[in-house]
């Protein structure tokens, strides 16, 4: 295994990132690109999950110069409609702020209406904070995530090879999961023709679903490109 630095960013409206209504994949490749710059970084492999994974790969189109490896995760490079669980999600945390809820445990209770599984409730409230009042607040901006639901389906490029990324790359999929189905594969290698796909054991959220076997994949692959 190498020597590596590993940087983490919270995208725009996640995390500690700054809030903003522009939420487009356009507007996170440019953060992302930006961050790069300030850290004084050269040649980066990136890594994003879903939303991430998208704009990975718009970073990756927009300056590969800048990126020596990409690895998306669970996303494809196409227009697709989101499934419907990102509403379910959206809809219960503004739920669960509407109800100025003082416990975490409350806040389960009302997400449990929208997501069965407990692995998913717990990270989506792992944005959970206390605010200024008593009452537990998501640290992301729930409305403007909401409203962003539609633009998230989309891809900015909306034509397959309009550019490339020649740089190695790996489709990290989940095999319970739909994002990254077998008919997606064609524009994937359109956008980047050195694409490998590798299939991990587990749904969208793999990489809390089949952690190790994520890592395997990934290591895998980073001892193994140049």
């Amino acid at each position: 295994m190498c020597s590596c630095q590993w940087h983490y960013q919270d995208l725009r409206n996640h995390g500690q990132s700054f809030h903003s209504k522009e939420h487009t994949y356009s507007a996170m490749a440019e953060d992302v690109v930006n961050f790069i710059h300030q850290q004084k970084l050269n040649k980066c492999v990136l890594i994003g999950h879903s939303m991430g994974a998208k704009a990975a790969m718009t970073v990756a189109l927009d300056s590969p110069s800048l990126i020596s490896a990409l690895i998306p995760v669970d996303n494809a490079p196409v227009n697709a409609p989101l499934k419907s669980d990102f509403g379910k999600y959206v809809r219960g945390m503004q739920q669960i702020e509407a109800q100025n809820v003082a416990k975490q445990s409350d806040a389960d209770k009302i997400l449990k209406d929208y997501e069965e599984s407990l692995p998913i409730r717990q990270f989506l409230l792992t944005n959970l904070v206390r605010g200024e009042h008593g009452a537990m607040k998501f640290r992301v901006p729930v409305s403007i995530l909401g409203d962003a639901l539609s633009e998230m389906a989309n891809f900015p490029y909306a034509e397959s090879g309009s550019a490339t990324y020649d740089g190695p790359t790996l489709f990290v999929r989940g095999t319970k999961s739909r994002y990254v189905s077998d008919d997606t594969i064609p524009a994937i290698k359109k956008f980047f023709p050195k694409a490998q796909i590798a299939d991990v054991e587990a749904g969208h959220w793999l990489i809390s679903e089949n952690p190790e076997a994520f890592r395997q994949k990934v290591v895998t692959f980073l001892q193994e490109t140049p």
